[in-house]
């Protein structure tokens, strides 16, 4: 997207999202085709919500670029597995990341690409009860406690997105 050829697209969708909050468009969904991998604007556009962001080729597999539409349209997020395989930031020494298992990790990796426990449990071919017994030891492992004012499933992904290496 001219004209820097950049983070563009990114400006502009966080430009919009600025411009039209949720509480005046609560259905304003954003899927942005990028053929940069862009980091810095995108993770405060998913925290948003009906955010999507796949890179161009992505869009070629219609499945894929179906799949991400849909869910942005149904109020939630969806990011191109490349985006979530770069780091964002440097890792810090105390990662806490380091505690999840495996299986933890890639239950996470999902729910960061904005799939939802019963996507979750296909893809990985679990049940839907092991998918929440380990999203809750991820959420346990991460010291992310309840609260009436945080929702700690975007926490553990947010968390997962700083500190992915």
């Amino acid at each position: 997207m001219p004209p820097g050829l950049t983070d563009d697209g990114a400006r502009a969708a966080r430009h919009i999202r600025r411009r039209h909050p949720r509480r005046r468009h609560p259905r304003l969904g954003i899927v942005l085709l990028s053929p940069h991998t862009e980091t810095r604007h995108s993770v405060e556009l998913v925290t948003s919500g009906r955010f999507g962001y796949l890179l161009e080729d992505r869009a070629f597999d219609v499945e894929d670029f179906l799949d991400a539409s849909h869910r942005v349209a149904a109020g939630g997020s969806a990011l191109d597995p490349e985006i979530l395989s770069r780091p964002l930031t440097k890792r810090p020494r105390d990662d806490p990341l380091s505690r999840l298992t495996t299986r933890e990790r890639e239950v996470l990796a999902l729910m960061a690409e904005g799939r939802t426990k019963v996507g979750t449990s296909r893809r990985l071919r679990l049940t839907d009860r092991t998918v929440e017994t380990r999203i809750g030891s991820i959420l346990a492992k991460l010291g992310l406690a309840d609260s009436d004012e945080d929702h700690r499933r975007v926490l553990a992904v947010l968390l997962y997105l700083d500190h992915r290496s």
